[in-house]
């Protein structure tokens, strides 16, 4: 199997290129490989599916995000799998071709020819924040997410009203056209009809509930399914779960985007975690062992005599699963010494014993210390 090229090379863009450029540069390519004006040619034809399949993910911010993260083996990555034919790309992107005017003005294969009427529009795409804890993350969770969306209007079914009949301005296409003249010859702009939203039909009687869009706003609550290992920015599609279309039309999509809470103890690297845990200073010089607390319950490790402050232990296997992966990672404890912020006076009797019985070590330390120091600058 080929290896995909990169898509920011596809397009021709730099990685930091705005929605606009990229979107200009993909009319571009579209325009000189359209199937329309290089007929039978398959390098045309797969540069087109190139450049459509690139269009889709960098035109779209989360899509865009994810990719520039992981390249194509993007996880949920829906473009990389391509588009099967010229009506999956038109499907798409019909409104882009639109402007072209491909096919003259009896035809082509963009949204205003063969495909006939465009029916009811697609709903809106809507998208939720979903803060989710370490421990959410770690083992996965279901959450009930509430949001506002239009759904089907039950006074009228959905149909918007009564005394329906094909949209006059229209002709019950659903869609309007636009013929102008430009350097390029006969260009064709095709929008939306006004009148009928693109349902290609007019209401006589409009249902007073909905004012005849066939759909209310209510609020309604969503069941989530989030995997184990998610991460800050990623998201899940769920089809058909957003803003139901004026008059029966399709509804849109609603994306759940993945945001971590911020833990009291715990820090996220990947799949590890780090955290810090003070230990009381006979304990780092004696050795012994210390409770620490995981994402499950609580592990005991062995302090070893003579730890420095600073000093990291490694506990396996006590991090965050990966993401549609077998291993988990792991967590780091580091050792901070504890130092008491008050004593007892048998406390401060044993603490000034132990100064005592230092106090020539501590000098000769600190001399040779100096002497290293003065070495350096004589």
């Amino acid at each position: 199997m080929a290896k995909k090229r990169d898509y920011y090379e596809v397009l021709g863009i730099p990685k930091d290129a705005p929605a606009d450029e990229i979107k200009r540069a993909y009319k571009k390519m579209a325009m000189k490989y359209h199937p329309d004006k290089n007929p039978g040619d398959k390098q045309a034809e797969n540069q087109f599916k190139e450049a459509a399949e690139a269009y889709e993910i960098l035109s779209d911010q989360q899509k865009r995000a994810q990719y520039d993260r992981f390249g194509h083996d993007a996880p949920g990555m829906q473009g990389g799998q391509g588009f099967s034919s010229f009506e999956d790309i038109f499907s798409h992107f019909g409104d882009i071709f639109g402007d072209f005017g491909f096919g003259g003005a009896g035809g082509g294969r963009g949204r205003a020819g063969s495909r006939g009427k465009q029916g009811p529009p697609r709903g809106n795409d809507l998208q939720v924040r979903l803060p989710l804890s370490l421990k959410e993350i770690a083992f996965g969770t279901t959450k009930k997410i509430k949001l506002k969306r239009f759904r089907h209007c039950e006074k009228c079914a959905g149909k918007g009203g009564t005394g329906v009949k094909t949209c006059g301005t229209c002709g019950g296409m659903g869609q309007v056209r636009h013929i102008s003249q430009s350097l390029f010859g006969q260009m064709v702009n095709v929008s939306t009809c006004p009148d009928c939203a693109g349902s290609g039909e007019s209401i006589s009687n409009r249902c007073t509930h909905c004012t005849g869009e066939g759909r209310i706003r209510q609020e309604d609550t969503i069941e989530v399914k989030i995997p184990a290992g998610v991460s800050e920015g990623n998201y899940i599609k769920l089809r058909g779960e957003a803003d139901l279309g004026q008059r029966g039309g399709a509804a849109g999509d609603l994306i759940v985007l993945i945001a971590e809470k911020k833990d009291e103890f715990f820090v996220r690297n990947g799949t590890d975690l780090d955290c810090s845990i003070s230990v009381p200073v006979t304990k780092l010089v004696l050795g012994g062992s210390v409770r620490i607390p995981t994402l499950e319950s609580e592990v005991q490790i062995k302090i070893a005599a003579f730890s420095q402050p600073g000093r990291k232990y490694r506990i396996k296997d006590q991090g965050i699963p990966e993401l549609d992966g077998n291993r988990r990672g792991d967590l780091f404890v580091k050792i901070e010494a504890l130092i008491p912020e008050s004593l007892s006076s048998r406390e401060k009797e044993l603490y000034e014993e132990l100064a005592r019985i230092q106090s020539g070590t501590e000098a000769a330390r600190e001399e040779g210390f100096l002497n290293k120091i003065k070495a350096l600058f004589s």
